[in-house]
């Protein structure tokens, strides 16, 4: 199986494609969609990475691929500017999936 980047910058593309990562570069909500839908349609590509900035622009599109298709894994990843994410978010996630405060 391949892993395959969706990217909103160059810069990501660029460091994934040194890699050995395939990807494309898209930043309209029209070309993420269509890119997700050529990519899901790869029955080679098991992993599809995309850069943050999708999961907070465009989560409708990314919760329905996860919805409607076990294969490929979205994964979301940080681009060049780092996560967005809180310093604390893996133990915040825990704290809410268990119920308990660490």
């Amino acid at each position: 199986m391949k892993m395959y980047l969706i990217s909103d910058n160059i810069d990501t593309y660029t460091g994934m494609r040194l890699a050995g990562v395939e990807g494309v570069v898209v930043h309209e909500h029209a070309e993420l969609k269509e890119a997700l839908e050529h990519t899901i349609a790869d029955k080679e590509v098991g992993i599809i990475l995309l850069t943050e900035k999708f999961g907070r622009e465009f989560p409708e599109i990314i919760d329905d691929v996860r919805l409607h298709h076990k294969t490929p894994l979205i994964i979301e990843i940080p681009d060049r500017h780092g996560t967005g994410r809180k310093p604390d978010f893996i133990t915040s996630y825990v704290n809410e999936a268990i119920g308990l405060k660490l």
